[in-house]
């Protein structure tokens, strides 16, 4: 009995070790020209749309990566390294052949992320002023741009990215790309987009990317996407 007794509890102590998350040290923070920049609110402030647990692994290590992978890339490859991240994506095709899939694979992680923190960590509800003007204008109204964005993100095969973007002339579009490419490829600039790589939703929403792309429109700040738009405008907006 007594050899029972204890056999019980080394399961129950096993079960219990396993039953709870364990999670390796955060890597170190990536050195070179490109920087990670920190996250601009609390990972919790887009709870409970977005859990601070994916927020932060999302941060601190997928985005992280990307960066510390760039400056890998680019660290026998001055001329590059010393470029702008948007200017290395518009010029993608000119990279170095050796390390231009990965440059495209990790500069533009890093424009993306980089981007998507901006415009999240707001309140949702529906645009103002000249955004809303340009939304009713090109792409038929808030809802209709709902619908077609998320379509876009739910029909974006495997991993990638929904957008809308923005011209010199302020007309918008939407669209989707695979991976981490991005509309800065093909010169264009991108006034908002949503992640649908799985890292992005899967602790909360598991295979239900509909379900995310619909709850992420309670965290979009406009008054941030309402900045990109007139930065497009003057023609500074960047990444």
């Amino acid at each position: 009995m007594a050899t029972l007794t204890r056999r019980h509890a080394i399961l129950a102590a096993t079960a219990t070790l396993f039953a709870r998350p364990v999670f390796a040290q955060a890597p170190a923070a990536p050195t070179g020209p490109f920087t990670l920049p920190p996250l601009p609110y609390a990972p919790e402030a887009n709870e409970p749309h977005i859990d601070a647990q994916t927020m932060t692994i999302h941060h601190d290590r997928h985005h992280a990566a990307y960066v510390g992978n760039l400056n890998g890339l680019v660290k026998d490859h001055s001329q590059v390294a010393a470029m702008k991240l948007s200017d290395i994506l518009a010029k993608i095709n000119e990279m170095p052949e050796a390390v231009r899939t990965g440059i495209r694979n990790n500069a533009g992680g890093h424009a993306n992320h980089t981007m998507f923190w901006q415009v999240m960590g707001g309140k949702g509800g529906a645009p103002s002023g000249a955004v809303a003007d340009a939304i009713t204008r090109d792409l038929g109204g808030f809802d209709k741009l709902k619908a077609d964005f998320n379509r876009a993100g739910l029909t974006q095969f495997g991993s990638g990215w929904a957008f809308v973007t923005v011209d010199k002339a302020g007309k918008l579009a939407i669209l989707n790309r695979p991976n981490q490419d991005t509309p800065l490829m093909a010169g264009e600039r991108v006034l908002f987009g949503n992640d649908v790589w799985e890292h992005a939703y899967y602790l909360k929403y598991q295979n239900r990317r509909a379900d995310y792309l619909a709850a992420w429109w309670n965290v979009v700040n406009w008054d941030e996407i309402t900045k990109r738009y007139a930065a497009a405008m003057a023609g500074t907006l960047d990444i």
